[in-house]
């Protein structure tokens, strides 16, 4: 059974353990090898201050105890009335098990619950698998495209999609 619900304190080290998996699984082949592993390396230490902070929600998705998947929401700094997702990760042993799903489903439930119109989020243009995910969620693509630099000097597409809560 998958159990869905806001992080505390305790789930730091968790949430970090599945970012640092699935960005390491997703992203890091963008990188060079030591950038790559500083950039694994720093996920698992930053969720126990985010986790703590009354800003945002951060929820878990766990399956028997072990948490596999969270996001993490916000107001939108861009888009008033909407909701921003900044991270949605699932460790990759829980690829294709539904625990991604279920997040998302109650990651929006709960924005539309807290009275947001809609959601957005940026994702890499070279991720299909995460792009594939958004368009199952009810996300579409915007056309809005912009870049990140991850802190290498190397600019990375991005696209943005959204949903409508209303």
């Amino acid at each position: 059974m998958i159990e869905v619900r806001r992080a505390t304190t305790v789930d730091g080290e968790a949430v970090g353990v599945v970012h640092a998996a699935s960005w390491e699984a997703a992203y890091a082949p963008f990188f060079d090898a030591s950038f790559a592993a500083e950039q694994v390396e720093s996920r698992l230490a930053r969720w126990h201050e985010r986790v703590a902070s009354p800003e945002g929600l951060v929820l878990v998705a766990a399956v028997d105890g072990r948490v596999l998947a969270f996001s993490w929401s916000v107001p939108s700094s861009s888009r008033p009335g909407f909701a921003e997702i900044n991270s949605f990760y699932a460790h990759p042993d829980g690829w294709g098990t539904g625990v991604a799903a279920a997040l998302m489903s109650d990651t929006l439930r709960r924005l539309r619950a807290e009275g947001f119109d809609g959601v957005h989020l940026w994702t890499l243009r070279d991720t299909p698998q995460s792009r594939r995910f958004y368009t199952k969620s009810g996300f579409t693509e915007t056309g809005a495209t912009t870049t990140r630099d991850f802190g290498d000097g190397q600019e990375i597409a991005q696209v943005e999609y959204e949903l409508k809560l209303g």
